[in-house]
């Protein structure tokens, strides 16, 4: 199996579509979507169940043309509907795939995450759960739910990638919808599941930024502002990478998982600690302290980030 310490922040902006997305063989054949990290091909919400068979016969295909590129491939990842349907895809298809990443998994609560737990020790491929039940949404079973499912993902953790949230799903219900120019985080009872699952989760797993449902339009460009904000939030509050649902996307995103010159230069010094006396110094451009106690883990952080997405120089 691959670096996971690497790989859970190269997941990055995760590009989302629908199983029967072909054209996207020739797309990455033909480089034109330079910024892709990760893909993620969707079994589950945007299949109508009649079309289940049809999807997974066209995802056959998709797989087998990909692995015959000559090409350098994103990480590649099915979202399936449930454990048993893990258990039946992975068996007829999955297991013959030689560039499968991993599975998405819907909808994970106490009340599958066992059945999804036991198969993935069986497959041995990563798994990266969503968070975005109602158990999860609800304040009356949050915690008990959030503290359930961290305890039960720990018994699997170097299989799990990252953490991922459905604000969708959320949103749904309590029948509401963001606008263009709203972040999730001005959705306030949506922005407390987060915040609660980020309290949970974040100190030891990926938690993956949500989904920002605008990508098109004339509008003055507020479609791309408002993903930059959402994405600024995002980062501010301990989100990594981001739900990709269409390719004008993945460049804004990508450019979010930059990190500055001055947080790089920092993070060289925290990682080669030179005092045995002081814990704290002064940045490289001398506007802020560095305390090596508590920015350790943000340094290395931001030196794999670094590594993956280079320097804003911006």
């Amino acid at each position: 199996m691959l670096d996971k310490e690497i790989l859970q922040y190269k997941v990055g902006g995760l590009l989302y579509m629908p199983a029967f997305q072909r054209n996207i063989v020739q797309k990455i054949s033909a480089n034109k979507l330079p910024h892709l990290n990760s893909a993620a091909f969707c079994l589950e919400d945007s299949i109508q169940d009649n079309s289940l068979d049809d999807a997974e016969k066209s995802l056959k295909i998709i797989l087998h043309e990909l692995e015959r590129l000559n090409a350098n491939l994103p990480l590649i990842f099915i979202r399936i509907r449930s454990p048993r349907h893990l258990e039946t895809f992975h068996e007829s298809i999955g297991c013959r795939s030689k560039i499968l990443t991993g599975y998405i998994l819907p909808k994970v609560d106490m009340q599958n995450v066992g059945s999804y737990i036991n198969l993935a020790k069986e497959i041995k491929l990563f798994i990266m759960p969503t968070l975005e039940s109602e158990r999860v949404a609800n304040l009356l079973t949050r915690r008990t739910e959030i503290l359930s499912l961290k305890q039960a993902f720990d018994e699997i953790k170097p299989l799990i990638l990252n953490i991922r949230v459905g604000v969708n799903d959320f949103c749904k219900l309590y029948g509401l919808r963001r606008n263009i120019n709203q972040t999730i985080y001005d959705i306030g009872i949506v922005r407390d599941v987060l915040i609660d699952i980020l309290n949970v989760f974040a100190k030891d797993y990926v938690v993956s930024g949500s989904v920002w449902n605008y990508f098109n339009g004339d509008n003055g460009g507020a479609w791309a502002r408002g993903l930059k904000r959402e994405l600024e939030l995002d980062k501010a509050n301990g989100f990594i990478g981001k739900t990709a649902i269409h390719p004008a996307q993945l460049p804004i995103i990508f450019d979010s998982m930059k990190v500055s010159q001055t947080d790089l230069d920092d993070a060289k010094i925290l990682l080669d600690w030179k005092s045995s006396t002081h814990g704290v110094m002064k940045s490289s451009d001398g506007s802020r302290m560095n305390e090596v106690k508590c920015h350790l883990n943000w340094a290395r952080r931001i030196k794999i980030l670094s590594e993956i997405y280079g320097v804003n120089t911006k």
